[in-house]
């Protein structure tokens, strides 16, 4: 259950922030969620990866289809994946996930005892 509360509790901070603040807000929400609700460090980084993955796959979508492929197209061509604006949108799903589910994990290291991570 906790998993899903980080995960949505993610996905919304993360777009109210995403429409005021650069991009890399999305480190410092997942890094905060994960501080205020603790769970395993698996678990943390997985609800941060999962959340903005989701978030930025739709976002990347809706806004390939509001432009009619055109800016997917051009920067396909830019990465060498030609015109795949779904390959595009998961390769921005993948970086974003992988910003937050790190920063989520390093919350969650930053919460646990410094003795038991010496172990």
């Amino acid at each position: 259950m906790k998993f899903f509360i980080t995960v949505i509790a993610i996905v919304l901070l993360s777009y109210v922030c995403g429409s005021y603040f650069p991009w890399w807000m999305i480190a410092v929400v997942g890094f905060v969620i994960a501080l205020l609700i603790p769970q395993r460090a698996a678990a943390a980084f997985w609800s941060g990866f999962v959340a903005v993955f989701l978030l930025w796959l739709v976002l990347a979508l809706r806004i390939n289809a509001a432009n009619d492929g055109i800016l997917a197209g051009r920067i396909g061509l830019l990465l060498g994946i030609e015109k795949s604006p779904v390959l595009l949108a998961v390769i921005t799903g993948l970086i974003g996930g992988l910003v937050t589910g790190l920063a989520a994990l390093s919350a969650c290291y930053l919460r646990q005892p410094k003795a038991r991570l010496i172990k």
